[in-house]
């Protein structure tokens, strides 16, 4: 018995989603209707939503065994799949499991097997060699960035894992780029290919060159950050290293930031981006690990601190901004003496030198030591924070909730004073710290 179709508005509603997109469209109905499909489409068109509506749709409201399998390249895109599902409100459980988290945290939350299971190859031949769960009602698989999860490296994993698979009868296959190979052992027969790729409005994109007198061009960094203002953005660098280097200057300009990498514990990466999403901070200084596969807002500009070496991974920085229908801007910051790559068509320099009003830092993240597990939900922390905190509603930001913790943006003139207010305060029947993040 799948979920009654009319949900499905109830649904968008709940993401405030006036109507799908053409290529959502097409994809929702070739989901409904043919065994495989591939989906190729530019990043942030959506492709999430593509597939995990009609993905719902299809599963049986009264099985409480694991129907669907959702296999990513990164923890982040587990992460984000498992928040945008969430947000849908269906009923069904879903949990992502990926390598980088403790394993007993993966066996306390699939003890009750959820319908839907999102994670990372590694993490999830892990599960199945040791036979947690049944894998016997597993029908539709869905491999999103198959690009990545079928490079070197996945292939073994993901031939293992196809192996434990002998009842699928749908495989969806999403990804950004075009012309990528699928192996044999993924079972693609006659798919219906669903192709955005070449779709997109005419770009609103502005690419702008910035020259840097100084070879390390730290100093160019800041006038370009100056001159765009407090606005949200990414600063693109190639390795760990430069992200410190990068880092450590603008604490001594006393910039507010967050960074990203591969080098930092999943918990540190996670942290930082629920600061970049609550505004607490404006800036992610990143390698090319966030150009793809993370939940994070649409943002006016782009950095390149760092020239990317290779094309796609121009294409996928520059992903990050101008999304959809919105415009935005990438800079490219070029050392005088340095070479652009081919792949970036860029002349006359543009000055920096003008400021933009630069406004305070206005949110701050506190850091709530109580989560789902705990029968804590949003409404009660907001409840929490309006009633014995005294906060008026245009004072309360982003909320996040996990399993075992939750986030809370507020502004930062009242920190002290909530603390002091609500820390040890009890949320349903558990006695919570409140700390700032």
């Amino acid at each position: 018995m799948a979920h009654d179709i009319k949900n499905r508005q109830d649904i968008l509603n709940k993401l405030n989603i006036a109507a799908l997109n053409p290529m959502q469209e097409a994809a929702t109905s070739s989901i409904a209707q043919v065994e495989n499909t591939v989906i190729l489409s530019p990043t942030g068109t959506g492709k999430t939503l593509a597939f995990a509506l009609p993905l719902l749709e299809l599963l049986d409201v009264e099985s409480s065994e694991i129907q669907a399998l959702i296999i990513v390249p990164s923890r982040e895109l587990a992460i984000q799949i498992e928040r945008v599902i969430r947000s849908m409100g269906s009923g069904y459980k879903v949990n992502a499991v990926y390598g980088g988290r403790p394993m007993s945290k993966d066996k306390i939350e699939l003890k009750h097997n959820p319908a839907i299971l999102v994670g990372t190859p590694g993490r999830i031949l892990d599960h199945f060699d040791n036979d947690r769960f049944s894998k016997a009602h597993i029908k539709t698989l869905i491999l999103d960035e198959f690009d990545k999860s079928l490079e070197q490296g996945f292939e073994e994993e993901m031939q293992a894992i196809l192996y434990y698979l002998p009842n699928l009868n749908k495989r969806i296959l999403t990804s950004a780029n075009q012309a990528v190979d699928v192996p044999d052992f993924v079972g693609l027969e006659q798919p219906n290919i669903i192709d955005y790729l070449n779709e997109k409005d005419e770009s609103r994109l502005a690419l702008k060159l910035v020259i840097s007198p100084d070879k390390k061009k730290l100093s160019t960094l800041l006038d370009v950050i100056l001159h765009i203002g407090n606005e949200p953005g990414i600063i693109f660098c190639n390795f760990r290293d430069s992200i410190n280097l990068v880092s450590d200057f603008l604490n001594k300009n006393q910039i507010s930031h967050a960074c990203f990498s591969g080098g930092m514990e999943q918990k540190d990466r996670e942290r930082a981006l629920i600061k970049f999403r609550n505004g607490t901070c404006q800036l992610l200084v990143a390698t090319d690990l966030a150009a793809r596969g993370i939940d994070i807002p649409e943002m006016k500009f782009i950095i390149h601190y760092e020239l990317p070496i290779h094309e796609e991974e121009f294409i996928h920085r520059n992903g990050r901004t101008a999304r959809v229908k919105a415009s935005g801007t990438s800079y490219i910051i070029k050392w005088k003496d340095q070479l652009l790559p081919d792949f970036i068509n860029v002349k006359n320099p543009i000055d920096v030198s003008s400021k933009a009003p630069y406004k305070k830092q206005y949110w701050e993240t506190l850091f709530i030591s109580g989560g789902r597990k705990d029968k804590i939900s949003k409404g009660d922390i907001a409840g929490l924070f309006f009633k014995q905190g005294g906060l008026k509603k245009d004072q309360l930001g982003t909320i996040e909730l996990k399993p075992d913790c939750a986030f809370v943006a507020v502004p930062v003139a009242l920190v002290d004073q909530l603390i002091s207010t609500l820390n040890n305060s009890r949320l349903k029947k558990k006695k919570v710290r409140i700390t700032v993040l």
